[in-house]
């Protein structure tokens, strides 16, 4: 954003109006073709047979490649690059096997919205298979992930990417007198302030998003981190009597248990069978660039200077399905990357806001949803496709959004400065439809 220092005073000059939305669940529902809804469980089941295919194929291909690299096969200088072409060759396929990885990951995540197919059993039978295999505690995440989809961007509802308020992060009250609520200017000496409390510099930021990449999803499950604030400490998605949960799930929580078991059981199984440096080589590394990529996908999807987040009274169910962006997985490395990120992934970011729209289209027909919908919110003036998902925007982001006002009921992200990027705007309710007929 672009700012403007006068008097000791700092003020952003091109604060974007970001409209806030009055729509119907019917008007956004009826923006996307009929067809769109159709589950298939044979269609949806051809992915998982594809992914499968690519990591073995890729698999099969880095073994029988690397009985190439020795010295009756190829001439290399030194014993040196025999181990650092091995080393080259499997850092390849782990990053190429985790990305494929990544959209197996979001099958099991679509039969959890119950977008696999048209039966409940298929999808829950598919999904305990495919998030088990992965790490993840199926029943338990696919509840508390309905809870944040029913109340995305709500803050004190939603389950994940809450921001921090003022508050929380010990920051001194706002100070009317020297600072706007709405973040659009800030005396200097407050600005100080702030930026000394947030530890507000290019090097935290930077540490700040590697860390989150790297454990963000386990310690969200195991302790609730960037998840809602008001969960007591302790809060996990392996304890059945969590607060997560309703009696009536215990059961599925201890099913989901199971899952994590038998997956770590089969870690160790492995292990012992071959060796952990092969377990390391061909499951672990590829299994933490699935967690890598959807820690930066999901965050990005919902964390943004030019989101809104609401208080109760501001909250609808339309607001918070549009209170997340579409982006485009390694866009930011040029247009065939992000086909290759937008394929590998089942277009999860490129498509986000219609999956929230309704979760139950299956990622075959969110494309053609996404697209239709975009012309609905266009005659509304709501643009919601941001910058390329990659690691330059998530350190962006984090440097952009460091908390939010602890009055208000629609907030933006102040950075640490104190200025927010973005503000509200309220639609005329007077203003022409531009011809469209909208039910009342």
């Amino acid at each position: 954003m672009k700012t403007v220092s006068k008097d000791g005073v700092t003020s952003v000059v091109d604060q974007s109006p970001v409209v806030i939305p009055d729509l119907s669940v019917k008007e956004l529902l009826s923006a996307i073709p009929a067809h769109c809804y159709k589950r298939s469980a044979l269609y949806s089941s051809l992915y998982v047979i594809w992914d499968v295919a690519l990591i073995t194929l890729f698999y099969k291909t880095a073994n029988y490649v690397e009985t190439l690299i020795t010295p009756e096969h190829i001439s290399l200088p030194s014993p040196f690059w025999y181990s650092f072409a091995s080393w080259a060759l499997w850092t390849f396929y782990g990053f190429a096997a985790g990305l494929v990885g990544t959209g197996v990951w979001v099958l099991a995540h679509e039969c959890g919205h119950q977008a696999f197919s048209e039966s409940k059993l298929i999808n829950n039978t598919m999904g305990w298979i495919l998030h088990s295999s992965l790490g993840v505690p199926y029943h338990s995440w696919r509840i508390s992930h309905a809870k944040h989809h029913a109340s995305t961007g709500h803050m004190t509802q939603d389950q994940v990417f809450v921001p921090r308020t003022r508050t929380q992060l010990g920051l001194p009250p706002l100070d009317p007198a020297k600072e706007d609520v709405f973040g659009s200017s800030v005396a200097d000496e407050v600005m100080k302030e702030l930026h000394e409390a947030l530890r507000d510099t290019p090097i935290a930021a930077l540490f700040d998003a590697v860390t989150y990449l790297l454990v963000g999803w386990p310690a969200y499950l195991i302790r609730n981190a960037s998840g809602q604030k008001r969960y007591p400490k302790g809060t996990n998605h392996f304890n059945p009597d969590a607060v997560i949960f309703a009696p009536h799930q215990f059961l599925q929580v201890i099913l989901s248990d199971i899952g994590i078991v038998l997956w770590l059981g089969a870690i160790v199984y492995f292990s012992i069978q071959t060796s952990f440096r092969d377990v390391i080589r061909v499951y672990l590394i590829p299994y933490l660039w699935v967690n890598h990529w959807l820690v930066l996908i999901t965050f990005l999807q919902h964390t943004d200077p030019l989101l809104p987040h609401y208080r109760a009274p501001e909250f609808t169910f339309p607001r918070g399905a549009l209170a997340t962006l579409d982006r485009s997985t390694m866009g930011d490395l040029g247009s065939f990357m992000g086909w290759i990120g937008a394929c590998a992934t089942h277009g999860i970011a490129e498509t986000h806001v219609a999956h929230h729209v309704s979760s139950k289209i299956p990622h075959y027909n969110a494309w053609e949803a996404t697209y239709a919908l975009r012309k609905r919110l266009d005659q509304h003036g709501i643009k919601l496709q941001g910058a390329p998902v990659g690691w330059k925007e998530i350190v962006r982001v984090f440097h952009e959004c460091q908390f939010v006002e602890d009055d208000g009921n629609v907030l933006f992200f102040k950075n640490g400065s104190g200025l927010a990027a973005a503000r509200p705007l309220y639609p005329d309710a007077s203003a022409s439809d531009s011809g469209i007929e909208v039910d009342k």
